[in-house]
Formats: structure tokens, C-alpha cells, sequence
């Protein structure tokens, strides 16, 4: 039986009662203490792992100024900060063990836009690509480009003065911050353009504009000789720019932009806005070796390109085994006879679309050259115009840092020098000896980046688990600072100081750290705000932090090896956070997208199960021998009083496992994360091994049995489906489910039942199938039901039924079996075993005739697919069922089904189910192909999760959350369409539409039987 584990109510006294002190104050945001918030930003993208006191989530500009001067009485010295947006840094900006200040959940607000004068302001978690989508349609767009852009929050931009693609041109963020509002650790608030006037002597505000403006002016020659001129040059406090000697102006903006929130918390930004280009052009340069498209980019530099990206054969070959490349293949293709080791992506984009072209052709005219005369070893390219497909390639480069760490093996990309600059002059050269350093040390790694600016990223694979890698890496980073130092650039281009801050006073010299230090001891003399990054107050004897510092391997480590392989799908996530994911038609992850909680996501969940884990083997406990008990034992009767037991004790006694049940319960398991993830993050996979072993001590509620047992329940109801459906819609039978069960808007059988809507059909029978003829059998079509649309939604599999008849072929109905995945989601881990050991065996069986098997509703059939592998192993057998679309494919391919004109003109629009189309990308494009093979037109529907998955909406405590994600992307593209056009292909999404539009949606197999009907 699952042990109680340790909840870590492990908060100082100190900061509890300063928490106290705050709401008592008016503080109206979140405050959360329990170790799981604590823990879900505990990490980010970097390697590090640092446990807050407690996670705040402030609602307004006044409740940050609360959190300073509250902090401000004696008792309260120790209480630190360290802001957060996204929390996507790469060495841990964002991480404390004080209390981490989270603006994206709440301060998340464009607050106005300026057409006129091509400005905007936000507050500090607004998102880069909300922010985008706010000003499209004013013709602008803010311009400094991420990788992390659908999930990295502009204070996060501003603290870390991020750039990315293009910033040649467009340079980084600070170049486009006109102001800024800071809140100081006194509680003082600055607009740092001086716009509501100057702060009141006394304040930290008036303090830090002082002193800073006076340290710039006094040493600015020594600033000057030590800030090198570098596109992608980043200190902390850029002392350099913050004075314009040409105007004579001190601007506080450009110090405060960088500074990783060591000075203040940044509250709002007043951005400048640029022009939406109207012609863009990518070309696709392809290479025999990286090395050669390192050097040949300054060449496309030349050319005047927007930009200039690489990626190395590493990440090209990651993005060919990930869902991304079935968008990109064809704007990649291989070129025969030859291996593409390396790519640039050359951008052109201007509002002059004659002079974009001219300089395309000009670029084109002498690649052309090149190939003829082998030069460059450039072996192709390829040009894309049109933004989808530009977008396309873009995704693909932006997952490039998830992609690396999806690599096989324990060893694993690892984020400490992935940012260094150099000269782009001396880029390639210094890339050689960059290699030459990792391959003495057999190493793998990954190398992709902005060449146009010198900076590439670079990620050596180690298993941090291992204490000597961990060293290794120390030395490493060493290593790398003194090789950016010996070719004029530095270690941290682009991706801000963090852990890294240790090499500060060596690389500024004590002269100049000694004057960063005076800025830092004007904005923050008590060391509140991030402190040990970039650099302490002058009188302070704080420490900075160092690269050794506590790693996340440092805990996965006490895990025993065996566990951590088992739990794979956990234990590889990187932090790189792209189930944050801003965009509501993304269907990752949408229990993250409505409830704003970090441990409503896979990253969190991951981290959850982590520490579980973690806790479990601390207490002795073989976690995969609990398991196969599990799985080949029943319930004695002692373990059953033992569940009522801690049950009722559950309130009582802390246990940290009903802090992973809390966001395991918040997950649809709709599986988006299974393949949109870049390190393939399974959370349904070990949400349903967590779920069997929670319910080993506690007892489960009774809405989890009806939902295991509606398989074996929906045949019998099935035989007097009017008297089931009349007591199902008595209001008192309503309200009696939803109080007992926890169950809502429970479906209705269909009437009349599949069975008599088939009565007509051949019979099956496995003798009479097995005595056909291979050719006979060519004919047959074996329809595999499943509990929802044969007892719920029948006149879909009817409608399939005829669909196969009127191509030609029998159709046959198979015998009702288990599919099992409500048992799975439900962590019924012993009972889906036995279900799936069952049905697989009489697939098996059926498949040893040769003839097609096809389910109608995605989910269920790819459950065949993953979860029956995941549980059987190798007694899965070789047995295949396919989807509708799957089977009509082919089938339609060869022209036989071609129409000689346009038979439906009007479109049909297709709402793809997001297990279907995470797990076949191809889905939707097929779909559209098999549509236009019958003369009809059909548009897919960019749709993120519907809300149901499964029964998740049906349960009462999940209504809310469920309706909140239908409203995302589904009911807004309903409501834009014509409904009767609208074609759903999975029976939860049907169902939820049905519940919510008082509509019973198509799937597109009956909208094909109508294009069909209409030809006769």
C-alpha cells in the first residue's frame, strides 16, 4: 500500500507571518504556500532547482507596492523576491529561496494602444504573441523575436532584454522600451521616463536614479572600454546606453531593462511598435556539413537578409522524428544523392515588396552559381513566400531547444553555455574550437542560433543525474568563458546572467563591479530583490550565485535508476515550458490555459510526479514491485478498511500525494501533450500509474466505478434504452446523480439501438468470414464498435456502415468488446489490463482473417494503439485497427472514387479531435484529400481541446473548467460558421457541442454518405 508522504509544511516562521501581515495590509492577489505551488517554480529551463517559501500572485501594480513596503519593518529583513513571468530562463533567473513574486497569472493586460504614434502598454504578463495578436490588426507588431514567444511575458523580456531572430534589424528589447514602471523594495513606484514626475527624496526610486545616473557619468570612459560592441551584448545593468551623450539624457529604462529583477519589479511597459512588414521571403539554404553554413552566412549577411538562423543536423534529424516535420517536409525535402548536415534560413521582409524580390533573385541568381561550381558545399535551396508556410518553418526552428532534449539516452542537452557571443567574423572559427573542446570530453550536442549576430547555442549532453557529469559541466562552463574571452565576445549573449553571475567580477574587473554594485545598493540596499544575481549591495557580504549551485539532478539522482527509467515520460522534461503554450487553438495543454496554474500543466505535473517519486524511494519503497502487487492482487479486506480508514483521515493527515492527486485531477488526458510536447511528456501515461497506486490507500469515489464499469453497463441498459433514457431525464434522478455520483448531463442512449438500425446486415461470423476466398475477403470491411458512438451516438456507425456499402463494400459489425480507456484515464490499471488482454486477444483472432478493421471515433481507436502497447508490451499482438479516414484513404487514392466535377460546392468545416490530430498529424490534411476525391470541398477548423475528454465534463466538480475550455477556440469558431456544415470527428467533442449549442454535430464519414447519396 502507498506510504503518507511528506507535505514539506517546511515555511519560516518569519515569512508566514509576513504573509499574514500582507493580506491583513489589503494585499486582494493569490497567496500560496503548499509545497506543490512551490515546487511548479521551483525549476524552469535551466538545469537548477530552488524551493521558494512561497509563490504570490499580485492583481495590481498597488498590491506589488504592498509586497515592498510591508517587507520594510525589521522583522521582515530576510523576506527576498525574485519576480517571474513565464518562467522559461535558461539559468535561473526567476529562481529563490525566498518567495517567487508571479505576475503572468493576474498583471496580463494590454492596457492601451496607440495607432497614431505606434506605441503600446502592457502590463508585465502580457505574453509575446498576445501582445502580437493586440496590435496586428493596427498593422504593427513588437518586434524583438523569441523562441519561447507563445509563452514568455514581457516583464520577462524586459528583465532578461531578450533578442532572438532578426535583431540586426530590429535589435533587442530595450531598443524598444519607452518606458517603464518600476516598483522599487520600499514600495516606491517610478515611471522611468520621469512622465508622472520625480520620486520623493528618501524613496529607493530617487536613491537609484541619483546614483546611477551619477556612476554613468563619472565612469564612462571605463564603461565605454569594457562594454564591448556587440549586437547581442548583455551586462545586467547597461550602464553603456543608459546615457546618450549625443543628447545628454540619462534614461533609467535601459538599466532597468536586463537586470533580471535584481532592482526593482517591473509592473508596466510603454513598448514602441514596428511596422508589420508586407512582404516576407524565406530562403532555405541547405549544406553538406554545419561547418560550412556557419561560415557561409556572413555571405547572406551581406545580401542585406532580415536574418540569418541555422540549425545543425542534430536538430534536423530530432525535428524529423516529431510531430513539426509533417508541417515542414515539404519545404525541406532532401536532395537526392546528398546528406543535408546543416541549413541557414535566410529571411528578406521589407514594406517594399518589389525590393524583398529584387533581393530574393539576387540572392537566388548566386546560390545558382555557387551549385554549379560546387562552391560552399551548398547542395540546394528553397524559396517559401507565403506566411503560412514561413510560420511553418519558424515553428520548426522555435522547438528547437525542446527537440534536443528529446535525444535518447540518460544523457541529456544540457542549458549552461548556450548563449555565448562572439564577433560574427570569428563565429565559425570559434564554433571549431568550441567543438574541439566537447568532442575531447566525448560529447553529443546540438547547435543552432542567430549567425547573423555571432550568437549560437550549443547544448552538450549529460546525464546531470551522474555527480562527475555535474562536475564536468563546472568545468566546462570555465572552459567556454575563457574561449568567448580569447575571441572578443562573452558568455552570456542572449539568454541573461542567472547562475552565471559568478564570472561577473572577472569579466567587469573590480573597478567597474565595484560601481554595478553602488547601483544595486541604490535600488536595493537591503539585497530583497533576486539577490546573488548579477551582483550584491557595496556594503553587503552576500555571496553571489555560482554555477554549482543545487541542480535539479541533485534530487532525481536519489531516485533509483530503475524508477526513473520506468517513469521516463516524467523525468525528461526540460522545463522548457511549451505547454504554456498562449495560443487557445494549440491544444496543449488546456487545464493550463483556463485555470492559469503552473501545476495545471505537464511541466508541473511532471515536477509533481518527480518529487513523488523522489519521496517514495526515500521511504525504502520499491515503487515498481508496488505496482505488479497492484496489478496481480485483489483487494483483501483489510486493505479495503484500511482505504475507508485513511479516508476519512484524509483531512486530517497532511500527505504530499493528495497534492499530485490535486493536479492529476485537473488533467483531461486528452494526450495533446503525448506528441505536441518536444520531449513527449505523457502525463495521461503516469497520471493513470499514479491514479492505481493513490487508490491503493484511499478510497475512490463513486463516480470512478460508474465510469470503469460503463462498458460492462451499456449493453444491458442497451435493452430498454426508452425506459433507461426516461429515468435518466426525471429532474429528481438528475439532481440525486449529480449529488451522489458527482455526475452531470449524463447522454442519452440512442434509440432505436445500433443493432436494429444494422438488423440487416450480414451477421458476423468468424467461420463463415475465415471460408471466404482471399479475393471475397477483399470486399469485406470489419467495423470495430465502441461503448460511446454504438450506445450513444449509433447513427454514426450506421452512417459509416452505409458509406462502406455504397463503395462497394460489406460492411461487417463486430461483436461489442471492452475498449478499456475510460479504465486507463481512470487508473483502473489491473481491471484495463484484463479488459485490454481480452480484446486484444479477439482482434488478434479477427485480424488473422486479412480483412480491414476500422473504429469510427479516433480516441478509442488509438488507445489500441498506445495504452494496449503501454500495459500488454509484446502480448499486445500485431493486430491493427485503423480510423475512418485511414481506411477511406487509399481506398480513394487511386481516382476510382474521383469526381468528374465540384458535387457539393458549399465547404464543410472539420473540428478534428485533439487526440486525433496530435497523434495523426496527417489527419486533417488526409481528411481534406478524401473530401476533395468526392467533389466536395472541406476546411479544417484550428481548434484547441473541446473540454469533455471523455468524462471529464461530465463530472460535477469539472463542469466549470470544462465549459472555460470550450469557450477558448470551439465556441467561438462555432459561432462564426454554419453549424449544419460543421463536421466533428471525435464523440466527446460531438457530445460536448451537443450539450452546449443544443446541436448534434456531423462526423465527416455521415457528410461523406450525403455527397455520396447526391450523386446518384
Amino acid at each position: 500500500m502507498l506510504p503518507r508522504l511528506n507535505s514539506h509544511a517546511d515555511v519560516d516562521p518569519i515569512v508566514l507571518r509576513y504573509l499574514r501581515d500582507l493580506k491583513e495590509a489589503g494585499f486582494r492577489g493569490d497567496i500560496e504556500t503548499q509545497y506543490s505551488s512551490r515546487l511548479a517554480v521551483a525549476t524552469d529551463n535551466s538545469v537548477y532547482q530552488q524551493l521558494p517559501q512561497a509563490v504570490i500572485h499580485p492583481r495590481t501594480t498597488d498590491d506589488v507596492a504592498l509586497i515592498g513596503r510591508t517587507s520594510l519593518k525589521t522583522d521582515y529583513e530576510r523576506v527576498t523576491f525574485s519576480p517571474r513571468g513565464g518562467g522559461t530562463g535558461t539559468n535561473g533567473q526567476s529562481l529563490t529561496t525566498g518567495i517567487v513574486v508571479d505576475l503572468s497569472r493576474h498583471m496580463n493586460q494590454v492596457l492601451e494602444i496607440n495607432e497614431k504614434e505606434g506605441w503600446v502598454r502592457v502590463q508585465s504578463g502580457v505574453i509575446k504573441d498576445q501582445l502580437n495578436d493586440a496590435v496586428r490588426p493596427y498593422g504593427f507588431f513588437f518586434s524583438p523575436e523569441l523562441s519561447t514567444s507563445n509563452r514568455a511575458t514581457i516583464g520577462g523580456m524586459v528583465n532578461t532584454d531578450a533578442s532572438g531572430q532578426g535583431s540586426l534589424k530590429y535589435g533587442k528589447t530595450s531598443d524598444h522600451v519607452l518606458s517603464l514602471q518600476a516598483v522599487f523594495a520600499d514600495g516606491s513606484v517610478l515611471e522611468s521616463d520621469l512622465s508622472h514626475g520625480l520620486p520623493m527624496a528618501g524613496e529607493y526610486a530617487e536613491q537609484a536614479l541619483r546614483v546611477t545616473e551619477q556612476v554613468c557619468r563619472d565612469k564612462r570612459a571605463q564603461i565605454v572600454a569594457k562594454f564591448p560592441p556587440l549586437n547581442r551584448f548583455l551586462t545586467g545593468y547597461d550602464l553603456k546606453n543608459a546615457l546618450d551623450e549625443d543628447r545628454d539624457q540619462f534614461d533609467l529604462t535601459r538599466v532597468l531593462c536586463g537586470a533580471e529583477g535584481s532592482l526593482a519589479f517591473i509592473t508596466e511597459a510603454k513598448l514602441n511598435l514596428t511596422p508589420l512588414p508586407t512582404a516576407r521571403t524565406l530562403v532555405n539554404v541547405k549544406y553538406r556539413s554545419f561547418d560550412s553554413a556557419l561560415r557561409n552566412a556572413p555571405f547572406m549577411v551581406q545580401a542585406d537578409a532580415l536574418s540569418v538562423e541555422t540549425v545543425d543536423s542534430k536538430v534536423l534529424n530530432l525535428a524529423k522524428q516529431d510531430i513539426v516535420w509533417h508541417t515542414v517536409s515539404d519545404l525541406l525535402t532532401d536532395v537526392p544523392g546528398e546528406e543535408m548536415l546543416g541549413i541557414n534560413i535566410v529571411e528578406f521582409a521589407g514594406e517594399d515588396a518589389a525590393q524583398v524580390e529584387r533581393q530574393v533573385t539576387q540572392l537566388c541568381a548566386k546560390l545558382d552559381t555557387m551549385l554549379m561550381e560546387k562552391q560552399a558545399d551548398i547542395i540546394g535551396y528553397q524559396v517559401c513566400s507565403d506566411l503560412a508556410s514561413i510560420g511553418r518553418i519558424y515553428n520548426m526552428r522555435k522547438k528547437a531547444v525542446g527537440l534536443l532534449g528529446a535525444a535518447k539516452g540518460r544523457a541529456k542537452p544540457v542549458a549552461f553555455a548556450e548563449d555565448t557571443c562572439v564577433p560574427p567574423e570569428n563565429l565559425a572559427d570559434f564554433i571549431a574550437e568550441f567543438r574541439q573542446l566537447l568532442d575531447s570530453h566525448g560529447l553529443q550536442y546540438g547547435m543552432f542560433g542567430h549567425v547573423d549576430a555571432g550568437v549560437l547555442h550549443v547544448r552538450p549532453a549529460l546525464d546531470m543525474c551522474d555527480p562527475q557529469q555535474e562536475l564536468l559541466m563546472h568545468q566546462l562552463s570555465d572552459e567556454v568563458v575563457k574561449l568567448v574571452a580569447k575571441y572578443g565576445g562573452l558568455m552570456w549573449g542572449e539568454h541573461g546572467k542567472g547562475y552565471r553571475s559568478e564570472y561577473g567580477p572577472a569579466f567587469f574587473g573590480d573597478e567597474l563591479f565595484t560601481e554595478l554594485r553602488r547601483v544595486k545598493s541604490a535600488f536595493d540596499p537591503h539585497n530583497k530583490m533576486n539577490p546573488g544575481k548579477i551582483c550584491t549591495p557595496l556594503e553587503s557580504d552576500a555571496e553571489l550565485v555560482k554555477v554549482s549551485a543545487v541542480k535539479r539532478g541533485y534530487f532525481d539522482r536519489q531516485i533509483d535508476v530503475k524508477v526513473r527509467d520506468s517513469f521516463k515520460a516524467a523525468m525528461d522534461c526540460n522545463g522548457n515550458g511549451l505547454c504554456f503554450n498562449y495560443d487557445a487553438n494549440s491544444p496543449m495543454c488546456p487545464s493550463m490555459k483556463v485555470m492559469a496554474d503552473r501545476r495545471q500543466s505537464p511541466k508541473g505535473r511532471a515536477g509533481l510526479v518527480r518529487e513523488w517519486l523522489r519521496q517514495l524511494t526515500e521511504q525504502g519503497i520499491d515503487i515498481l514491485d508496488l505496482e505488479r502487487q497492484s496489478l496481480e492482487a485483489g483487494v483483501s479486506i483489510k486493505a479495503l478498511l484500511d482505504r475507508v480508514r485513511h479516508s476519512l483521515n484524509k483531512h486530517k493527515e497532511a500527505d504530499f500525494s493528495h497534492e499530485v492527486f490535486e493536479a492529476m485531477n485537473g488533467c483531461l488526458a486528452c494526450k495533446a501533450c503525448a506528441s505536441q510536447c518536444p520531449i513527449k511528456v505523457d502525463v495521461p501515461s503516469f497520471r493513470a500509474r499514479f491514479l492505481n497506486l493513490y487508490y491503493s490507500r484511499y478510497q475512490r469515489p463513486a463516480k470512478d466505478y460508474l465510469v470503469a464499469n460503463i462498458e460492462t453497463l451499456l449493453p444491458w441498459m442497451a435493452k430498454a434504452p426508452k425506459l433507461i433514457n426516461g429515468v435518466l431525464k426525471q429532474p429528481v434522478i438528475k439532481s440525486i446523480t449529480a449529488a451522489t455520483i458527482g455526475y452531470i448531463d449524463a447522454p442519452l442512449l440512442s434509440v432505436p439501438t445500433l443493432a436494429r438500425r444494422l438488423a440487416t446486415l450480414e451477421p458476423y461470423s468468424f467461420e463463415r468470414l475465415s471460408s471466404l476466398s482471399e479475393q471475397e475477403k477483399a470486399n469485406y470491411v470489419l467495423i470495430v464498435q465502441d461503448p460511446f458512438t454504438t450506445y450513444y451516438d449509433a447513427p454514426v456507425v450506421e452512417d459509416f456502415a452505409m458509406l462502406v456499402s455504397a463503395m462497394g463494400k460489406t460492411p461487417v459489425l463486430l461483436p461489442f468488446k471492452p475498449n478499456g480507456k475510460a479504465e486507463h484515464i481512470k487508473g483502473f490499471l489491473r481491471k484495463f489490463s484484463q479488459t485490454a488482454s481480452a480484446t486484444a486477444a479477439f482482434l488478434n483472432q479477427v485480424a488473422a482473417l486479412g480483412m480491414p478493421l476500422v473504429g469510427v471515433d479516433p480516441a478509442l481507436v488509438l488507445c489500441y494503439r498506445d495504452e494496449y502497447d503501454e500495459i500488454l508490451g509484446d502480448k499486445r499482438g500485431d493486430f491493427n485497427v485503423v480510423t475512418a479516414h485511414e481506411w477511406l484513404l487509399p481506398l480513394v487514392s487511386d481516382g476510382n472514387w474521383c469526381a468528374q466535377s465540384e458535387v457539393d460546392p458549399e465547404p464543410w468545416y472539420l473540428f478534428a479531435h485533439c487526440t486525433e490530430k496530435t497523434k495523426l498529424p496527417s489527419a486533417e490534411k488526409q481528411w481534406l484529400d478524401i473530401f476533395a476525391q468526392f467533389g466536395a470541398k472541406l476546411e479544417p477548423v484550428a481548434v484547441g481541446c473541446c473540454g469533455m475528454a471523455g468524462t471529464f465534463g461530465h463530472e460535477q466538480d469539472k463542469y466549470e473548467v470544462s465549459k472555460a475550455i470550450y469557450e477558448l477556440s470551439w465556441q467561438p469558431n462555432l459561432a462564426r460558421l454554419p453549424k449544419e456544415r460543421c463536421l466533428v470527428t471525435g464523440y466527446s467533442c460531438r457530445s460536448q457541442v451537443k450539450r452546449f449549442e443544443q446541436i448534434q454535430p456531423l462526423h465527416p464519414v455521415q457528410a461523406l454518405l450525403q455527397v455520396v447519396k447526391s450523386r446518384k
